[in-house]
């Protein structure tokens, strides 16, 4: 947690409704909700733009301020939501905490030095997971957690159980088998190559045009035998037909 937490001040929404939220946020406004044990879930707004900085750089331990009911009551971000597009805030969720109570908290992971395995050719780094989930007192949650690559060599992975958590009575929630780095070798697919190894591509298949009926070649209907038959009009083969040559006198 740092030294210097920062402070937002909180105003009552007297309306609720997502036509007033809107109208909020129109006004420079973030709606929030405040969660606390024992108590209604109070409907608040702070500043959109400080707010949203925080949060964007990463800090979860508020102190807010709400005239007339709490001063710098020490808050924790539990969620945020954002619009259709996945880029900008629209709501958030806070609960208000002690300094001495255990919570629960995503806390990201940054990567530190140089894996031995990126040396090797074709060789890839793979981060699978880049946050964790740690229980701790409020005030030992960090901003990130910290894992080194030095040993790191080719088909090994560091995992959510071998990591050294800074705090002694801190807990590491996330599943101890999940993965936060990978060496790998990259491996190219070569579409066709496949294809080509087995003997080529086969011939496409040629779909002719259906002849009309009538034309030169086209076989009538229900026509068994090969050929078209004669022409309408074409006049019949003579019985009696002479050798060529002409006729021989008698």
């Amino acid at each position: 947690m740092r030294e210097s937490t920062p402070v937002l001040s909180a105003s009552k929404r007297e309306r609720l409704g997502t036509r007033y939220s809107q109208r909020e946020r129109d006004q420079g406004r973030l709606p929030i909700v405040v969660y606390s044990k024992g108590t209604e879930p109070l409907s608040l707004s702070v500043d959109a733009r400080e707010t949203k900085r925080h949060i964007n750089k990463g800090e979860k331990i508020f102190r807010m301020d709400l005239a007339g009911v709490f001063d710098k009551q020490t808050v924790l971000l539990k969620d945020v939501q954002f619009d259709y597009l996945g880029t900008e805030i629209v709501h958030a969720d806070f609960a208000r905490v002690s300094l001495t109570d255990r919570i629960r908290a995503r806390v990201p992971i940054h990567l530190v030095g140089e894996a031995p395995g990126l040396k090797q050719a074709g060789a890839i780094l793979m981060h699978p997971t880049n946050e964790v989930v740690v229980e701790c007192v409020v005030t030992d949650l960090p901003e990130y957690i910290e894992v080194s690559l030095g040993t790191l060599d080719v088909g090994h992975a560091i995992t959510a159980g071998e990591v050294t958590l800074p705090g002694k009575g801190m807990k590491m929630i996330t599943d101890k088998h999940a993965i936060l780095a990978q060496v790998i070798i990259q491996q190219e697919i070569v579409v066709g190559e496949a294809t080509a190894a087995e003997g080529g591509p086969a011939e496409p298949e040629v779909i002719t045009a259906k002849k009309v009926e009538g034309e030169e070649g086209a076989a009538a209907p229900g026509d068994k035998k090969a050929g078209a038959p004669a022409a309408k009009g074409a006049a019949p083969a003579a019985k009696d037909a002479k050798p060529a040559g002409g006729d021989k006198k008698k």
